[in-house]
């Protein structure tokens, strides 16, 4: 028999957006990781931005879980395997608590049945008292299987004010670990496609934050629990040779999971610099970012961009999501003019102000006889003639999208970022 191991773990989520998830959930693993805690960061759902400030504060990579994109088990086999050698488990949840792609389906309230790990509810209390206690007491009885085991407040206004607060925790008998004060410093703006996570200086100022006003060390003590079996291996580790671009944001959305299923020869390469694909690649992946901010960089590495478009002609395999969808596209248009790219697919994007329209959400669709999941999350879109996609992609609830995957040769491109954990990526070239 095994000895179990017993950490804290704990899942931060929220009434609705905006209430300060990402802001307690940074300063709690900045200041764990000052107090010499190794921290396992993770993000309820497909998100590949707030996972960059995880990974920067804790120094390992967060692990995205997400029960659209993958079974419970895959969810629960992950968040084991990636607690291994940790000290703390800290889960930041998406949107409002209970928001999923499908009533609750998918939401961080499930993420925490799943897991079987308490939920730390972070609400945010401006310009309210004791109404607070209806909502508060809506959230931690509304679903048997999900344990709220306290509360931290965001926004307090005053020492009245996060007293009265502390009173309804009091009525409603559940923890309440600390209030927030209202600072101007840890204000974060909606920036282009969410956070910009170029910057990350503020995080020493939100651990000094969280070490005056948070019981950091009773919210531990109260979400210690015995840790799940580790489970060791990869569900799908890509055998084949993989080139992959990478860098700080034009190719940086990529999960965490993908990249540890890549082979230990995997080359890493930074499309802004001169660089030529190695001839024994088996695959030439090309993830999202943000290279719509990167024009001037990319065309200034021509040497790079042609050997992608000669790898493309010699019949190489290529993976395109998102932004390196765009990347292979003929050309990129903004307001400051038009810009070659790899001239692989014989199409142009508009980046301008005046064309951006939102695209969000999940994506799925059918080829070779496999099932492929991922989420589409972008302001740029084709210009006319817009490309012929060679499936019909749906949403999460199975509604028609108009999102194109487009298949040329062994290139498969689309606005979708796929998950690879369950998905037998070889599939996509049968």
């Amino acid at each position: 028999m095994t000895n179990k191991r017993e950490i804290p773990q704990l899942l931060l989520a929220a009434p609705t957006s905006g209430s300060g998830k990402t802001t307690v959930a940074r300063g709690l693993m900045a200041l764990l990781v000052r107090r010499h805690y190794t921290v396992q960061p993770y993000k309820c759902g497909p998100d590949y931005i707030d996972t960059k400030f995880h990974e920067t504060v804790c120094g390992r990579g967060s692990v995205n879980l997400d029960t659209f994109m993958a079974s419970q088990s895959h969810v629960r086999d992950l968040y084991a395997r990636y607690a291994s050698g940790a000290d703390v488990c800290v889960v930041e949840g998406m949107m409002g608590m209970y928001d999923g792609y499908d009533r609750d389906r998918g939401s961080c309230a499930e993420i925490s049945s799943v897991l079987r790990i308490p939920v730390v509810l972070i609400v945010n209390a401006r310009s309210s008292a004791f109404s607070t206690a209806a909502l508060i007491s809506g959230f931690i009885h509304f679903r048997s299987d999900v344990s709220v085991c306290g509360v931290i407040f965001n926004q307090v206004g005053s020492l009245r004010h996060a007293a009265m607060l502390r009173q309804v925790c009091e009525d409603l008998h559940v923890e309440c670990f600390g209030c927030l004060p209202k600072d101007h410093r840890i204000d974060n703006g909606s920036r282009y496609l969410g956070l910009d996570f170029s910057e990350m200086s503020e995080a020493a100022v939100l651990a000094d934050l969280m070490e005056e006003h948070i019981d950091w060390r009773k919210l531990l003590d109260i979400t210690t629990r015995e840790l799940p079996d580790a489970v060791p291996a990869i569900s799908h580790p890509l055998k084949w040779k993989v080139c992959v671009a990478r860098n700080a944001e034009s190719f940086s959305f990529v999960y965490q999971e993908t990249l540890d299923a890549l082979g230990a020869d995997t080359v890493f390469f930074n499309p802004e610099e001169p660089f030529s694909i190695p001839e024994d690649t088996q695959l030439l992946y090309l993830p999202g970012g943000y290279p719509e901010k990167h024009l001037p960089q990319l065309v200034a590495a021509e040497q790079t961009r042609q050997s992608v478009r000669e790898y493309a002609e010699r019949g190489g395999r290529i993976l395109a999501e998102c932004g390196g969808l765009i990347y292979l596209c003929r050309s990129v248009v903004d307001d400051e003019g038009e810009y070659p790219m790899c001239g692989v697919l014989p199409y142009t994007i508009t980046a301008r102000k005046a064309d951006r329209k939102r695209c969000l959400g999940y994506r799925q669709f059918e080829l070779n006889g496999h099932r492929y999941k991922g989420h589409e999350f972008h302001y740029t879109r084709f210009t006319e003639p817009l490309p012929r996609s060679i499936v019909q992609v749906l949403d999460a609830r199975g509604q028609d999208v108009d999102t194109p995957v487009i298949r040329q040769g062994r290139v498969v491109a689309s606005y979708t970022h796929l998950y690879w954990g369950e998905t037998e990526i070889p599939s996509l070239y049968d």
